[in-house]
């Protein structure tokens, strides 16, 4: 098949998100299973660059957005075997961030029609144009509601989307639609794409995309359910025999703890009890909390997250001091509501010799915290598919999460009473309070500190599970033959 990905960020050229990861990581699997991928994204040039070397130029051309005349510069770049398409347009993407601007609505509409431009200039006709989230999400109508040259380039390409963030809906006003996509307000005035009094470029995607997809089985039912639905239910619920939920992959070729770079000691899951405890020694040494001798053995706790609410940060600051009362070392790598910051920083400042604070982004640090920890919390409030606590659970670093979206269908919670030890794979908890993650705490610890069996037994389950995207990729594979369908 000849698939086209159009989305907003991808690796490695550009990342903000689990989306970049996403998006490289399958259509690199789909091109080894046979398939014909490439993807189209915007050429950022904001200072930073993750190119080998200087993409390739390979034309130009205008788009007209109502009165405006937009030039558009194409080029190529290929990597990994990937062929990536790169739309420029200074005015748009030469800036410092990626997103959070205020014409954000006008800059992803351009991208969205020179994408589908772009194709038809490479003269690539897709069998399936797979799109991501609302940055592209008027793309399925676009192609199906304007009545020009696309409408016999598209014939017969059908329109798959995946759902990875929803609180994200693409809102815009009515006026947008004739100003930007030289579409009619009809399409507004059925309730087609209107949205709480506005357009939202994710319902629309959901309107007209042949199938609809998300990132884990448990959040497309979550997505059914009007409390977690983001405000999707109904219209979900119309195209709920065309909506599916499909696990995330891993990247186990950067996630690899036996040839992992950045880690001190290498390790596979024969070795990992050595392994992880020099390297624990290391990011213990390197992030300055320097235990002492009879505190070497006491766990390490960490998180590699974007520092918000949805992250369940209000249940961590509440939880952090429990933990140091009970000898745990704590290593926080994020950033994002500075209150929330603030609060991590009068922690550390309180407890110096427990607490490491890193509010930025560092890769490397990243890779040390998921191969020398002990523990790694992830207590959500809601998340679509998580890759944090898959990354954890390949280097043996066990996750403790709360059971919604993909953590539910991810991580099997260890249950003492029961005594699932033989399959379960981290630490779990389902009310989303206080008592919840506490309880989740209290049981990782327990197992932790008096039963060294169960614990290693629960990292040799979580260390030999399969995380590859071989998996998912031929699960999307499915979901492109029933589109074709369509």
């Amino acid at each position: 098949m000849k698939i086209a990905m159009l989305t907003s960020e991808c690796n490695p050229l550009y990342k903000v998100g689990g989306l970049a990861d996403v998006v490289y990581s399958l259509s690199k699997k789909l091109i080894e299973l046979g398939d014909n991928v490439v993807i189209v994204v915007p050429y950022y040039k904001n200072g930073s660059t993750h190119f080998d070397y200087e993409p390739k130029k390979i034309c130009e051309y205008n788009i007209f957005m109502s009165w405006r005349k937009q030039y558009v510069g194409l080029y190529e770049y290929k990597t990994n075997g990937v062929t990536f398409y790169l739309i420029d347009n200074e005015f748009y993407f030469k800036r410092d961030t990626y997103y959070g601007w205020g014409d954000d609505a006008e800059r992803y509409a351009f991208f969205s029609m020179a994408a589908v431009e772009a194709l038809m200039a490479v003269k690539f006709r897709p069998d399936v144009l797979h799109v991501h989230d609302w940055q592209v999400g008027m793309v399925p109508c676009y192609i199906k509601e304007r009545i020009d040259s696309r409408t016999d380039f598209y014939h017969k390409t059908k329109t798959v989307l995946t759902i990875h963030n929803p609180a994200f809906k693409g809102m815009m006003d009515k006026y947008c639609l004739n100003n930007y996509y030289g579409l009619n307000d009809r399409l507004f005035d059925n309730g087609i794409v209107r949205f709480d009094g506005q357009v939202s470029t994710l319902k629309s995607a959901i309107a007209y995309s042949n199938i609809i997809t998300t990132v884990s089985p448990t959040y497309r039912d979550e997505l059914l359910n009007y409390s977690t639905s983001q405000g999707f239910k109904y219209c979900l619920e119309l195209r709920k025999d065309d909506f599916y939920g499909i696990v995330n992959g891993l990247d186990i070729e950067e996630f690899d703890p036996k040839t992992d770079p950045f880690i001190h000691r290498q390790f596979n899951p024969r070795s990992y009890i050595l392994g992880k405890k020099q390297c624990k020694a290391d990011v213990l040494s390197s992030l300055g909390l320097s235990p002492k001798e009879k505190d070497k053995n006491n766990p390490l706790v960490s998180m590699v997250t974007r520092l918000y609410e949805q992250k369940g940060m209000d249940l961590v600051v509440q939880i952090i001091p429990e933990l140091v009362q009970r000898n745990c070392f704590i290593a926080i790598l994020g950033s994002g509501d500075p209150y929330i910051q603030q609060r991590l920083e009068k922690l550390r400042d309180k407890y110096p010799n427990n607490i490491a604070l890193y509010l930025g982004f560092n890769n490397q640090l990243a890779h040390k915290l998921y191969a020398g920890s002990d523990l790694f919390l992830m207590p959500s409030l809601f998340e679509p598919c998580g890759i944090g606590q898959m990354i954890a659970q390949r280097y043996g670093t066990l996750p403790i999460v709360r059971e919604t979206g993909g953590l539910k269908d991810t991580v099997v919670g260890y249950n003492p009473i029961s005594n699932n030890v033989k399959k379960a794979n981290g630490f779990s908890f389902i009310d989303y309070d206080l008592n919840g993650l506490r309880y989740a705490c209290n049981v990782a610890l327990d197992t932790y500190f008096n039963n060294v069996e169960a614990f290693r037994t629960i990292i040799h389950n979580a260390i030999n599970l399969d995380r590859g995207w071989e998996n998912s990729a031929k699960k999307y594979q499915e979901i492109y033959r029933k589109a074709l369908l369509k």
